[in-house]
């Protein structure tokens, strides 16, 4: 990954700019982009930084609860228009809250986690400039289309796209969390370059020291049940390694539509004295310890927190090399890349890894230096800082 250090404040009296983050989603939760507003308002709060965080939540409208509720009753009979019920309805309640919020706010900087809250940001700032974090794959309407929620290519899939090239190129300010986002999304629309930019990946925070946790387990994975997550192909890598005489645990945490198919899969596999499904939990990592290896066998990433949480608690990473995932892991070093097309090859992975305890060991011991040396929330914190608050208006407020 390239880095670029921090620089000082061009702008000394800027040091007291309010940090705004807005996002369409609650603060609490186990998305990646809830984990990197939270990390990143702890560290604004340790170092005595101005932040908040605006959410459609923070509007306190008595009608939002049923107005949200509603969604999940319409996307029964029509997904596509779940995800216009949502989309619109978050925008227009995270319009109220931030608006309320700037008209008692002093000099502050908004930083929007996806585009349509960032679309939110230009139409309601006044003299406030406004950075996007670039979280998503692609593009939403990937990440939509994947889930099954709309057709790949169709209006929808078109219009999400043609909506978030309008909102890049108003921005002031664009935050790719990896070299990998940065290419797809330029490549993609051309005029961003245009924007100031800047790779910045995520933070994440390193434990305290402590004792070191015996290795009750072997295996975990953390992130959403769903197709692009692919857990049903670790569990088939799972399986090939167990007709090798290899039974390696696996400890699977987070929830979705997949659950219950994984489960079944598992149990037909001969797997379910090998596999825990915990569900959502609150703090992952905290899990992570006591195991030897962290898996990862998702079909695309950005720049997946949880790896990140898995290398700052001691666990070398096994994964497939895509999106940003090489920028994390380097082969050999603090962990391995395995095939997303052939388990029998990945299960030979697998073993050779977990098999040569003196490897494994100086594997986890490169995951935690990298962590700290170019992961930690103190190291990615003041670079993000110095970014956002040496950023400038470039244009007008974005119109309806």
């Amino acid at each position: 990954m390239t880095n670029a250090t921090a620089v000082p404040s061009r702008h000394p009296d800027r040091l007291d700019t309010e940090i705004v983050m807005a996002m369409l989603m609650r603060r609490n939760g186990g998305s990646g982009v809830q984990t990197h507003v939270r990390t990143v308002r702890q560290y604004l709060d340790d170092a005595a930084r101005p932040a908040s965080v605006v959410n459609p939540f923070s509007s306190k409208d008595p009608l939002l609860p049923p107005i949200f509720g509603a969604r999940f009753a319409i996307r029964l009979f029509s997904p596509q228009a779940g995800v216009w019920w949502y989309r619109h309805w978050h925008a227009y309640y995270l319009e109220r809250a931030l608006s309320h919020h700037l008209s008692n706010a002093g000099p502050a900087v908004l930083y929007a986690q996806c585009p349509v809250s960032a679309a939110v940001a230009l139409r309601v700032r006044t003299t406030q400039p406004v950075v996007m974090a670039a979280h998503f794959n692609v593009s939403q309407a990937d990440e939509w289309a994947g889930k099954g929620e709309i057709a790949r290519f169709g209006t929808m899939f078109g219009a999400i796209r043609s909506f978030e090239e309008q909102v890049l190129t108003e921005l002031d300010g664009i935050v790719y969390v990896s070299e990998f986002a940065r290419s797809v999304l330029e490549d993609r629309m051309p005029a961003i370059r245009n924007v100031p930019g800047i790779v910045i990946p995520n933070p994440v925070n390193i434990p305290s020291l402590g004792a070191v946790s015996p290795h009750s387990a072997d295996l975990i994975t953390v992130g959403a049940l769903e197709p692009r997550k692919n857990h049903s192909y670790l569990l088939e890598v799972l399986g090939a390694a167990a007709r090798r005489g290899h039974r390696y645990t696996l400890s699977v945490v987070g929830d979705g539509p997949d659950r219950r198919a994984l489960q079944g899969q598992a149990k037909a596999l001969g797997l379910g004295d090998q596999v825990r499904f915990l569900g959502y939990q609150a703090d992952p990592p905290s899990l992570m310890a006591g195991h030897r290896l962290y898996c990862h066998t998702a079909t695309m990433e950005n720049l997946p927190i949880a790896l990140l949480e898995a290398m700052a608690g001691g666990l070398p990473v096994v994964a497939g090399a895509v999106g940003g995932i090489p920028e994390i892991v380097r082969p050999g070093q603090e962990g391995q890349f395995w095939p997303l097309d052939d388990a029998e090859a990945a299960a030979g992975v697998l073993i050779e890894v977990m098999e040569n305890p003196a490897r494994l060991r100086a594997m986890a011991a490169a995951a935690t230096v990298r962590a700290e040396t170019e992961f930690s929330s103190d190291v990615v914190g003041k670079r993000l800082v110095s970014f956002l608050e040496n950023t400038e208006i470039r244009r007008r407020k974005l119109t309806d």
